[in-house]
């Protein structure tokens, strides 16, 4: 029967040899503690930026749905006022509101006229109604 090592003793049951020195880790008693690595500054760090990328994203989608909900009111607006014409690309064309404040668009500008001015609106070749600045009217 075959003695057995002390606990202390590094020995290599396999390989029938004393291997201590080629552990990657401390194999006497008077070796340091080994511990787990404080890691908690770099999680706080980690997690606050991981958090604010979440952040930015998150601002970037909510920005990203207005302008499309506005798109979309502003489409609908112009799309359901009355006109007999067929709006050509590039053009501007203005919205008014008759005396039943019903959305009619026309080719007359604001400042030739006394309607109930709303805005002006130019269609993109996507068909997309884009808003025109009040200063680019005139």
């Amino acid at each position: 029967m075959e003695a057995k090592k002390p606990d202390n003793v590094v020995y290599n049951e396999e390989e029938q040899r004393y291997d201590a020195a080629l552990k990657p880790y401390a194999t006497n008693v008077g070796a340091p503690a080994i511990t787990a690595a404080d890691n908690s500054g770099w999680k706080l760090t980690s997690v606050k930026t991981v958090n604010e990328r979440f952040q930015a994203k998150f601002e970037d989608i909510h920005r990203q749905y207005q302008e499309l909900t506005e798109q979309y009111e502003r489409n609908q607006l112009v799309y359901n006022a009355k006109f007999n014409f067929t709006p050509q690309l590039g053009q501007t064309y203005h919205l008014y509101r008759d005396k039943h404040l019903q959305p009619f668009l026309s080719i007359i500008g604001p400042t030739e006229c006394n309607f109930d001015y709303v805005g002006s609106y130019r269609i993109n070749a996507d068909k997309m109604w884009e808003e025109v600045p009040q200063a680019a009217n005139q």
